[in-house]
């Protein structure tokens, strides 16, 4: 009898246009396909938990709090080895909720965290909350991978659709070739400059551009940063256990060190924002 294969996924609530910058900063190569409606799925190239010694679903933990602390939209790590399955559900600066398998299938989350889920993803309350309550129960002929087969199906009612051979319980190589076969995006480093270039776009874009384009920019960078030092400096002095989490640390600080230069620029450069505030033309949008 084969053991289990090693693999995770990433599946991020977003179109892939607002997934590929901030997936650039965790620094790690990936696969980035659309995977449904406003879903979009990241399929790591490398096997960090090999090479660096730490757990699966740590890495994958560490990831999904990396891409969620800078975005607006929750992301979903899964992942699955000998011994057991899971999940990991990021959603901002909000603390990440897991549910763990034994390979056999048994439950070892809480059921908890099974409604924290639910209610971070927007999920029906009743209905949906009901389909997921039989992953927390003893089914002896549900493994792991049937109870994270069941989670995904829950989730097609939001609009996920995972592309055909991207499922649960695959090699990690044989992900990797699907989703090159597929057509995959492939997002790796390409230097501070052309990351932060791309983070700036994406943000100014999203909701978060509100909040660049206001005073309350320098409140957001400062907490970022006050955030993402510890972070990061915690993550690359542990030996095990802290890849992950200093890739979040990474996002952190450079959100934060953006959300500030990009406040200081625009109050420099005279933009709308600060000639409001000197009783200039208000910004569009904004009562004059």
């Amino acid at each position: 009898m084969n053991p289990t294969p090693v693999g995770a996924l990433l599946l991020c609530r977003a179109e892939p246009a607002a997934v590929q910058p901030p997936a650039h900063l965790l620094r790690e190569h990936q696969l980035l396909a659309p995977a449904g409606q406003q879903w979009s799925v990241l399929v790591p190239e490398g096997k960090p938990w090999l090479n660096g010694g730490e757990p699966v679903d740590r890495v994958l933990a560490g990831w999904a709090a990396a891409l969620a602390v800078g975005t607006n939209w929750p992301v979903l790590a899964l992942w699955w080895d000998g011994d057991r399955a899971g999940f990991t559900l990021a959603s901002g600066f909000r603390r990440p909720v897991g549910y763990i398998w034994l390979a056999d299938g048994t439950p070892v989350g809480e059921d908890e965290a099974m409604r924290t889920f639910a209610a971070r993803l927007g999920l029906d309350p009743v209905l949906d909350l009901q389909a997921l309550e039989p992953l927390t129960r003893p089914d002896p002929d549900a493994d792991a991978r049937a109870r994270l087969l069941g989670l995904i199906a829950v989730l097609t009612r939001t609009g996920l659709a995972l592309p055909v051979g991207l499922a649960p319980g695959e090699p990690a190589d044989r992900l990797r070739s699907v989703a090159r076969a597929l057509g995959a995006e492939t997002v790796e480093w390409s230097g501070w400059r052309d990351a932060v270039r791309a983070e700036l776009q994406a943000v100014e874009e999203g909701r978060l551009g509100l909040w660049l384009r206001s005073p309350r920019a320098r409140l957001l960078g400062a907490a970022q940063l006050a955030a993402g030092v510890p972070l990061l400096v915690w993550g690359f002095a542990r030996r095990s256990g802290g890849l992950g989490w200093a890739a979040a640390g990474v996002v952190l600080v450079a959100n934060g060190a953006l959300s500030l230069v990009y406040d200081r620029v625009r109050r420099e450069s005279g933009g709308p924002d600060e000639a409001g505030r000197r009783g200039g033309p208000s910004a569009p949008g904004q009562p004059g």
